[in-house]
């Protein structure tokens, strides 16, 4: 009997193996089922509204939606606070409600109950004001606590209570939600500790803006570092610029439009804010000019149909252009992804890229950032940046310059380039940021062509002129680019600015033999 005693012991362990681990299945299955009955069945509000929100005030209508059960039931919304509201009465389908509120004034606190049957859902010191939802890569998400003067930035959080930070959960889906699937930082009022650990554009933006509305602001932070426009973008997008089929993504396609965007499309906002292209500069380059505006058009689109046309179908969409990596560097990944960021315009908003903004952000280099080069400290001169081009673009107040100098013409002869800008400028002495190709044909000046430097040698109130006679005397000047290079300039020490504004001027690139360029460009030696 001793020789079969092991192997009884042998069986005895595997059969309590083999029922502990049915025993571990079924109470998995068992949390599983209750966890989504919980989530799914239960009555509630849906993952991404709580208590401290902020909701879209007038004239746009915010969108509520939750969980319900049973199938059929009515549910009503109530607001106390400054005013009463009942809202009429909605049905359960599928499991789910929605409400579209009448729309409410700026202002608050309020609380929200909603109500089925004999259950209800109260949300409490809920505000109206103007949601931004900030999405991209490490930019956008460096955080509040490692930006210059983080410390004294933190300590003004709490003065600014009606600022509400929301952040999504980093997380990735094959298909497209409904719902989140986790929340990193709920609703919030801020403080430093909250605020320490948010996006620092997104937070400096919703600061600055409410010290000039002095009314509401919500702040949605959806984004994750070393991710491509790809993996914010649906299939629909990626469609529009050959993108959909491309199994070679280092994020898979749309795999974060899925699950970090999509389940917010009922959410009623005001605008967007975008601070990404680094990860592009070495995938799908040549595609960004396409893959940026397809991925902006879908979202509006998308945003506008899902919260039942309440989102404006043009919203507003700002974006920093990207800012700098290496410096001495001869790659022209960071110069073609910014030329692309305006649809090979320079400038925005354009006729591709209707009510958009952009802060310019290559003269904001950081050579000590602990976080590498790529990832400067200088965050409040990017949100102070868009913030003029939210209140020009945005809420369409005038006067507001948000524009760097953009060349309006060129001059060329054999010994010089005259660009003559479409405001005052303010003009520092430069060897080396302005370039010029030399050709002896009228093909297009592409990476591989001949660029020589174009020292600038005089300057006036809206004009550049630079030395041309580098050329030989067989080539003439075929192009002629600005600050094309990963890292044009030093801390605010580009050669060009706004006499008026400060703001830089934004890097260019011209062919002179280009269709669209003939009324612009013009030879006056001939």
């Amino acid at each position: 009997m001793s020789r079969y005693f092991p192997k009884l012991v042998f069986l005895l362990w595997a059969y309590l193996l083999i029922a502990s681990f049915l025993l571990f299945y079924a109470l998995a299955l068992l949390v599983l089922a209750s966890f989504q009955r919980r989530d799914v069945t239960s009555f509630g509000f849906a993952s991404y509204y709580g208590n401290h929100m902020v909701l879209q005030k007038s004239p746009e209508r915010a969108i509520l939606w939750g969980y319900g059960n049973p199938e059929g039931a009515q549910v009503t919304v109530y607001l106390s606070g400054p005013l009463k509201y009942n809202s009429s009465p909605v049905t359960v389908e599928n499991g789910i409600w929605r409400v579209t509120l009448d729309p409410i004034e700026a202002g608050g606190p309020y609380n929200v109950t909603a109500t089925l049957q004999n259950s209800s859902a109260t949300l409490t010191d809920v505000l109206f004001g103007d949601i931004w939802l900030c999405g991209g890569q490490s930019n956008m998400y460096f955080k509040t606590s490692q930006i210059f003067n983080a410390s004294e930035e933190l300590s003004l959080a709490s003065k600014y209570p009606h600022v509400r930070p929301f952040m999504v959960a980093l997380k990735r889906s094959d298909t497209e939600l409904t719902d989140l699937i986790g929340v990193t930082l709920p609703w919030s009022v801020p403080k430093a500790s909250c605020v320490s650990q948010f996006s620092a554009v997104c937070w400096l933006f919703g600061r600055y803006m409410y010290e000039k509305l002095k009314y509401p602001i919500g702040l949605v932070e959806s984004c994750w570092g070393g991710t491509p426009v790809e993996a914010w973008s649906s299939s629909r997008a990626l469609q529009q610029c050959g993108l959909d089929q491309n199994k070679n993504s280092p994020t898979d396609n749309s795999v974060l439009w899925n699950a970090m965007i999509h389940p917010l499309l009922n959410m009623t906002l005001k605008g967007a804010l975008w601070y990404q292209g680094e990860e592009n500069t070495h995938y799908h380059q040549n595609k960004y000019n396409c893959s940026f505006p397809a991925m902006i058009d879908d979202w509006r689109m998308a945003f506008h149909l899902g919260s039942g046309g309440q989102t404006a179908v043009d919203f507003p969409f700002g974006f920093v252009q990207l800012c700098t990596k290496i410096k001495g560097s001869k790659d022209d990944g960071f110069p073609n992804i910014r030329w692309h960021q305006t649809a090979d315009k320079g400038f925005v908003p354009n006729s591709r890229l209707q009510r958009t903004f952009m802060a310019v952000a290559m003269d904001l280099p950081d050579e000590t950032s602990p976080y590498g080069n790529i990832h400067p400290r200088d965050k409040q001169d990017v949100a102070y940046r868009l913030t003029l081009g939210a209140r020009a673009v945005a809420y369409n107040e005038k006067d507001v310059a948000f524009l760097g100098p953009f060349p309006k013409q060129i001059l060329s002869t054999a010994m010089h380039v005259n660009i003559t800008y479409d405001q005052a400028v303010a003009v520092k002495s430069s060897k080396d940021v302005f370039e010029i190709c030399c050709s002896q044909s009228q093909s297009p000046c592409g990476p591989k062509s001949l660029w020589v430097p174009a020292p600038i040698i005089h300057w006036a109130a809206t004009t550049v002129q630079l030395a041309a006679s580098v050329c030989r005397a067989t080539a003439e000047v075929a192009a002629l680019r600005y600050a094309w290079k990963d890292w044009p300039c030093d801390f605010k020490a580009c050669p060009v600015y706004g006499a008026n504004t400060s703001l830089p001027a934004p890097p260019f690139i011209f062919n002179r033999y280009q269709a669209n360029n003939y009324s612009f460009w013009k030879d006056i030696s001939r």
